[in-house]
């Protein structure tokens, strides 16, 4: 072989290393929130958006359900997170303290409460005097 055909294979392998090793440590450390949000009637709802944040409140983030009403929140740290789901005016109460440990998949289902029923933790509307 000549140099030139050496230092490109070695360039390659480099940068298939280089791309293959973060994966390995992303999918080991990482956590994964998945699962599926439900309407007042029980089925599955598309385009739902699901919140999730820790449960110290940082980290926010939003993901919306594909077709079947599924989710998957990838690339979690380990903490303990907080969920809540909502579409078409509706909304989920809130799942708190889901402990997500490294490497591990949390199932949750969130279902969204009819659009006039009052939510829990939410401030009652104001009264005419």
């Amino acid at each position: 072989m000549n140099r030139k055909s050496v230092v490109v294979q070695s360039l390659i392998f480099t940068l298939l290393f280089a791309a293959w090793l973060p994966a390995q440590n992303k999918t080991k450390s990482d956590g994964v929130i998945k699962g599926v949000i439900l309407g007042a009637d029980g089925k599955p709802v598309p385009a739902a958006a699901g919140s999730c944040q820790s449960s110290a409140g940082i980290r926010p983030r939003v993901v919306h359900t594909d077709a079947k009403g599924h989710y998957a929140i990838t690339g979690l740290k380990q903490d303990s997170y907080d969920m809540r789901a909502d579409a078409n005016g509706a909304y989920s109460d809130w799942e708190k303290n889901i402990p997500l440990r490294k490497g591990e998949t949390k199932e949750v289902t969130l279902r969204l409460l009819n659009g006039n029923t009052a939510l829990s933790g939410t401030l009652p509307a104001k009264q005419k005097k």
